[in-house]
């Protein structure tokens, strides 16, 4: 199986996918964003300025952004909209000042995760995040999936091969079919499972895997916002639905969501604290789901027989 190779022979493999450039011949990219809990914001971008470079600028008390790094852009922030003030709302509470904010940001860091958010990185590049988030831990950062207080995300916003309808159903039927063993792989224990977005609605998942459904762009989105108003999914594909229609979408929306030409793959189980981990594992998952995607064989097979209400696993496809 092609990898993505990292630097170093003893560091994990990173699978590529079948189709590694856009529509335009461009490299694919990928964000990719993991919460931690422990590590002062601030401290968390000094530590990586001093791995890898750049220049460290503020936001606000909350939020720190190191530019032009030896890995790219990044940002470190408390994963929580209300205590960065410069930032347009999109909650109907009143706008809080920079002072408030900061005593609000404050008085939430015990409880709330603070989050790395990479630009958008080339897939031959992922690897770099392994190193960024062990330069974390060795600044002290933590966390192990699960806190007191919820779960600690990991989040893949991933470019597509294209923007076509046929492209968006095919990953989007794969990812359907494989999502149960996507559920159980990472988490097999019931505790974590619960901290997973809510699986999409069986009738929806049954109008997806059926072998005639090849919806126009516009047939596509109605489907989806019919069944799917909130960002609460595994693979959220509201972000790239607004960036198509901004002003349709937005307002039957239930949940905040910021549009973006990219699929918003949402993971529960972010392990900064724990020695050795690594994003690769939950990658590789997702390209399993890809390379499904690119074999029409295989996937009305497995379509069928996901709808038959057998199981699917990536190594049979």
């Amino acid at each position: 199986m092609e990898s993505l190779a990292p630097s170093d022979d003893r560091e994990p493999r990173f699978h590529a996918p079948p189709v590694p450039l856009t529509a335009d011949g461009r490299p694919r990219r990928v964000g990719v964003e993991v919460e931690f809990i422990g590590l002062p914001v601030r401290a968390a971008a000094d530590a990586l300025a001093a791995a890898f470079g750049g220049l460290v600028r503020e936001e606000d008390a909350h939020a720190w952004h190191l530019e032009a790094s030896a890995i790219g852009d990044l940002t470190v922030e408390l994963d929580v909209q209300h205590v960065h003030p410069h930032r347009a709302q999109q909650h109907p509470l009143p706008r809080l000042s920079p002072p408030a904010s900061a005593r609000l940001g404050a008085a939430l860091s015990p409880f709330v995760p603070r989050e790395l958010i990479t630009a958008p990185l080339r897939l031959d590049a992922l690897h770099r995040v392994d190193h960024a988030v062990g330069v974390l831990r060795e600044a002290g950062a933590r966390g192990r999936g699960i806190t007191p207080f919820g779960a600690l995300g990991l989040h893949f916003n991933i470019a597509l091969p294209d923007l076509g309808p046929h492209t968006l159903a095919c990953l989007l039927k794969a990812f359907l079919v494989l999502e149960p063993q996507l559920r159980d792989d990472p988490h097999p224990d019931v505790v974590a499972r619960l901290f997973a977005p809510p699986a999409y609605p069986p009738a929806y998942v049954e109008k997806v895997l059926s072998p005639d459904y090849w919806p126009d762009e516009e047939a596509f989105a109605e489907d989806y916002l019919a069944d799917n108003p909130t960002r609460r999914r595994s693979l959220d594909l509201l972000p790239l639905l607004l960036h198509r229609d901004p002003e349709g979408i937005a307002p039957r929306l239930t949940d905040k969501v910021g549009k973006r030409e990219v699929l918003h793959y949402r993971l529960p189980l972010a392990c900064v604290g724990e020695p050795g981990w690594s994003v690769a594992a939950d990658w590789n998952r997702w390209v399993a789901v890809e390379r499904l995607a690119a074999d029409p064989a295989a996937l009305d097979a497995a379509c069928r027989t996901a709808l038959a209400g057998r199981p699917v696993l990536a190594a049979d496809v």
